[in-house]
């Protein structure tokens, strides 16, 4: 079993313990708000790795944007459309992501840095494929290169990054420019942040 398939039979085994556990206080609520400030008002989002719903695409959801939620874990999504039924939840790996849509934002919140590092070389010009235009895609990385692990609900789950350097010169490839870098954010829970706009010309 793949280091991605073990991690998405750890989180359909233990959706409603990771929902559960995962903190809805909102301390995301700044990078937030910079990031929907970029956005037109009503435009279109793009969460990729929704889990549940709640909080972030909630947060979307409350701000007018119409949200799409993705993940590769049914249990979750379910959550997520008892939730909010009028949100669009698509069942979806990023290794593969395939929506043939852009978006005026896309969101990959702790769900991107499950991938090993070659799985993020290739998933990162989906991501930037799925963002329209002049759009905005904010995600978190790990500070540093390096693989590390997490748990969820008791269980092993796989982390990797690349380094900021490599995630620069993978976006200028995809026709995007990173215009954050934020490591270890501590009042957002220690996230390292990256942020990225697409050039209004750009065509991918």
């Amino acid at each position: 079993m793949t280091t991605a398939d073990h991690t998405h039979a750890v989180y359909d085994r233990n959706a409603a313990q990771f929902d559960r556990a995962r903190n809805k206080d909102l301390m995301e609520r700044p990078w937030l708000e910079r990031f929907c400030a970029g956005l037109p008002r009503g435009g279109t989002v793009l969460d990729v790795g929704c889990g549940g719903g709640e909080p972030l695409a909630g947060y979307f959801i409350e701000q007018g944007f119409a949200l799409t939620g993705v993940d590769f874990a049914q249990p979750l999504l379910d959550l997520a459309a008892s939730r909010f039924p009028a949100a669009e939840w698509v069942a979806q790996d990023m290794r593969s992501l395939s929506l043939e849509r852009q978006f005026d934002g896309v969101i990959a919140w702790h769900s991107f840095f499950h991938l090993t590092p070659g799985e993020q070389r290739r998933a990162l010009p989906l991501l930037a494929e799925h963002v329209a235009p002049g759009g905005a895609l904010m995600m978190t990385v790990g500070p540093e290169p390096g693989e590390t692990t997490g748990c969820v609900a008791e269980e092993t789950v796989y982390h990797a990054s690349l380094s900021e350097a490599e995630y620069r010169r993978l976006f200028n490839g995809a026709g995007m420019s990173v215009t954050a870098f934020a490591r270890n954010d501590q009042s957002c829970g220690g996230a390292t942040v990256l942020t990225a706009k697409k050039s209004q010309a750009s065509v991918i």
